[in-house]
């Protein structure tokens, strides 16, 4: 399993949001920049960038910090927030990201977004969807920036796209994001039950080296991690198991 850290921008800053609320973000001092190259150092050969002005509204607020990451070489990154048209995807790939990821999209543009998948391939996009549990433990699905709640699960967003080429999805467990609380290890490992196709990434509560084992244990792909690395909660010992370039 590979570890993916995170970097989530919000007015051109680095920041970190719980539980998905706008309104409780903590922002850190560091550059995006050089949280870049500090990880590349670490041995990461992917990061995971968040547009979270893009997620929300749709905005470009943060296309200017997003050029210059991609403007270097040494790590690839996907990145996502608000990418909801054939342009806006043709863009960023252009830009020179590796892989988009499309979120609110996948659930209310589907047949775009299949066309997408061939048009782009599979190894260019990433779905993402993000989800709440409720009191049974079924996945619903949060879409623009978490503030709105679909009518699909999980399993049948998956099922939209039953027949298509898709390869990657991204599944973040919004209760447990940005916590600290330990990802959801059930909701992964169901969903490899029932995709194994899918080279699936978790996203939601990594809060140590036992974390990154369970999931891969569960058999995710990658592991999204954000606060725990940004608050250098984990050894870097512990983390050079999951970087392929450590």
């Amino acid at each position: 399993m590979r570890l993916i850290p995170a970097i989530d921008l919000k007015a051109g800053h680095c920041v970190r949001l719980l539980h998905g609320d706008f309104a409780a973000e903590t922002r850190y001092g560091m550059d995006p920049l050089a949280l870049l190259a500090k990880y590349r150092d670490f041995g990461a050969d992917w990061l995971h960038i968040v547009d979270l002005d893009g997620a929300k509204d749709g905005s470009l607020g943060n296309r200017a910090s997003i050029e210059r990451l991609t403007a270097q070489k040494a790590v690839k990154l996907q990145v996502g927030g608000g990418l909801r048209s054939t342009a806006a995807v043709a863009q960023m790939l252009d830009m020179g990201v590796e892989r988009v990821v499309i979120g609110s999209a996948a659930v209310t543009q589907t047949e775009q977004v299949r066309t997408w998948l061939e048009h782009f391939g599979p190894e260019r996009m990433t779905l993402a969807f993000d989800v709440r549990l409720d009191d049974t433990g079924t996945p619903w699905v949060q879409t623009h920036g978490w503030q709105r709640q679909s009518e699909l699960s999980l399993w049948s967003a998956m099922a939209n796209f039953t027949g298509s080429q898709l390869k990657h999805v991204l599944c973040t467990d919004v209760g447990r994001d940005g916590a600290l609380t330990g990802p959801n290890i059930d909701l992964y490992r169901e969903a490899v039950r029932r995709h194994p196709q899918i080279q699936w990434q978790a996203s939601g509560g990594v809060r140590d080296a036992r974390d990154l084992h369970a999931l891969s244990d569960a058999g995710a792909a990658a592991a999204i991690s954000g606060k725990a690395l940004l608050e250098e909660l984990i050894p870097i010992e512990d983390l050079q198991p999951f970087l392929p370039n450590a």
